[in-house]
């Protein structure tokens, strides 16, 4: 069996643990492990050998553009003071917590060595955790603080991680002032150069426009040239892919095609899912092989290190969230002027709880050189993925189905604010689409029936969607007898091409102003990015339908005029 045959079976048996996991709802990570346990079981399979740089350069950009670019700007303004002292502060605390405790129970472990073991298993992946908030329906802002630290938390520790596996590689560490100065300049560059990349990148995507093939194919190389550019420039290659996606993100909704914004999105889904899978299961593969060249006893104590420093990662972060949020918040509402208010306890501890090792960690740990700058091998490399296997295991088959009953257990649910701001932007989306009709009636058209049933049909989703927002917000329900609904006077069979023509070009015209209102609800900060894509997605569905060969169009009701009625 070749390697490229073992990727396809490894790549459908990632298909198949993922229908399981739907149907089971269970943790997608956490089958992908044991099914690669399971796998590496099976005799004579081929050993998948990727050189390291490769495996980062591979795994590592894509997997984070994407998730920067799904990630609401407005949540990370909210959300910046617990945000940023997790995935800054308590990135730093573990991985410290991680080298000291490794280091204190073997000293074989160097204090190098020891930080490159902090630094690849500090940052905690959200993947498991987010895939069981659609069903745990958890509060908006526990959703948010975890989505946001997932996002920034790799940028921190791969910075941490370049400098501690620098150190073993050369034997040289700089002083904490030249480290200091090393981390800023890396950082700042990486931010820079990474907004460079995505403003050349939208100006390219504007000549894509149509092209759906040539738009996807840009924006799947957006990751890497961030990257690559960042890391040839001295800069962090990681805030770059992270800069990049949130400006392209934030940005490039406004000239895309409805059939490259749709067709985008699916393929990134996919990457990301393929890569995700790939990572879990090779690793459940490879350890095997990192077994057999440790020795049985060496194993014993291996694990029992792996037991040390998860229980280690795990009181360290709940003994962190508890002061950093209690403490901190009051210092976020003296910087911004205002009052902050202080989260339940049952809010922070789900949080401490949740601090799930994943892909991430992985991928860093695998992409570990081989060798020193003397030629000497890596020190610990061996045992240093060997641990942090054991303790994405644990923390993955042990930890994460916990997250479900403790949810159930501290009574966290939704807070409804995610169905607060669809209604309203459905509302505003719809209202913007009836100012359209109102100004193509100033002008005048040529078959009138046209817009009265655009009208009509519009209304209607427009009162249904205020009868919403005010069920949600003001806990009434308003009277839906003004809804137009009186009977056709005949049934337009056909439409004929000049009518098809009209009616989607007015529609058309709708679309844009319904979809311009959502960018402007999300430019404000009424609405997340989140709920403007879910809306937005329908808004390009029904205009691909519309520009299609043979477009479909709904068979006008010639209604009859008939006065406005009010909304409410």
């Amino acid at each position: 069996m070749s390697g490229l045959e073992l990727i396809l079976i490894l790549l459908a048996a990632s298909t198949a643990l993922r229908i399981v996991a739907e149907r089971r709802r269970i943790p997608f990570a956490t089958l992908l492990v044991l099914g690669g346990v399971a796998l590496a079981a099976i005799p004579r399979l081929p050993r998948v050998t990727v050189p390291p740089d490769v495996l980062f350069l591979v795994f590592v950009p894509p997997l984070l553009y994407w998730g920067a670019a799904s990630f609401p700007l407005r949540d990370l303004r909210r959300s910046a003071g617990p945000i940023l002292r997790l995935a800054v502060l308590m990135v730093l605390v573990s991985a410290a917590a991680v080298a000291v405790v490794i280091h204190a129970i073997d000293p074989a472990f160097t204090w190098p060595a020891a930080f490159v073991l902090g630094a690849v298993i500090a940052p905690p992946d959200p993947v498991a955790v987010l895939s069981l908030m659609t069903s745990l329906r958890l509060p908006r802002e526990i959703e948010r603080i975890l989505e946001g630290e997932g996002l920034l938390n790799d940028a921190t520790a791969l910075i941490l991680y370049r400098i501690a596996v620098a150190t073993v590689v050369t034997g040289a560490l700089g002083t904490p002032r030249r480290l200091v100065w090393q981390i800023l300049l890396v950082g700042v560059g990486g931010v820079l150069i990474g907004l460079a990349v995505g403003f050349v990148v939208l100006h390219l995507r504007r000549l894509t426009r149509g092209i759906d093939a040539a738009d996807s194919a840009a924006s799947l190389l957006t990751p890497f040239a961030a990257y690559l550019g960042a890391e040839a420039l001295g800069g962090s290659g990681v805030l770059a892919v992270v800069a990049a996606a949130m400006y392209v993100a934030r940005n490039v909704q406004r000239f895309l095609s409805p059939s490259s914004r749709v067709q985008t999105t699916g393929m990134w889904r996919v990457t990301t899912f393929l890569l995700e899978s790939l990572v879990f299961i090779l690793v459940g593969i490879e350890l095997p092989y990192i077994v057999a060249d440790i020795k049985a006893a060496a194993v014993v104590t291996l694990i029992w290190e792996s037991v040390v420093v998860f229980a280690c990662m795990l009181l360290a972060r709940v003994l962190w969230v508890f002061p950093s949020t209690y403490l901190g918040r009051p210092i976020d509402g003296w910087i911004r002027g205002s009052r902050e208010r202080l989260p339940a306890w049952r809010d922070v501890l789900f949080i401490g709880w949740a601090g799930v090792r994943g892909g991430d960690s992985l991928v860093i740990a695998l992409a570990l050189p081989l060798v020193t700058a003397t030629g000497q091998p890596f020190p610990g490399r061996d045992r240093i993925i060997f641990i942090t296997f054991c303790v994405i295991f644990a923390t993955l088959v042990i930890q994460a189905p916990t997250l479900r009953p403790l949810a159930r257990v501290l009574n966290l649910h939704s807070d409804g604010s995610a169905a607060d701001e669809e209604a309203h932007a459905r509302l505003a989306s719809a209202e913007a689409g009836l100012r359209v009709l109102d100004a193509i009636d100033d002008k005048g058209i040529r078959y009138p029936e046209v817009a009265r049933y655009l009208r009509q049909r519009h209304r209607q989703r427009a009162r249904r969607w205020a009868a919403a927002e005010a069920t949600r917000f003001e806990n009434r329900i308003l009277d839906h007898g003004h809804v137009v609904s009186m009977p056709p006077s005949h049934q337009a069979g056909a439409l004929d091409e000049k009518r098809a023509a009209e009616y989607r070009q007015i529609r058309s015209s709708m679309i844009a102003a319904e979809q311009q209102a959502l960018l402007d609800l999300r430019d404000d900060g009424t609405i997340g990015d989140d709920v403007m894509t879910s809306i937005n997605r329908e808004l390009d569905l029904e205009q691909i339908l519309l520009d299609s060969a043979q477009p479909v169009v709904e068979s006008a009701r010639e209604v009859q005029p008939s006065p406005s009625a009010p909304m409410s």
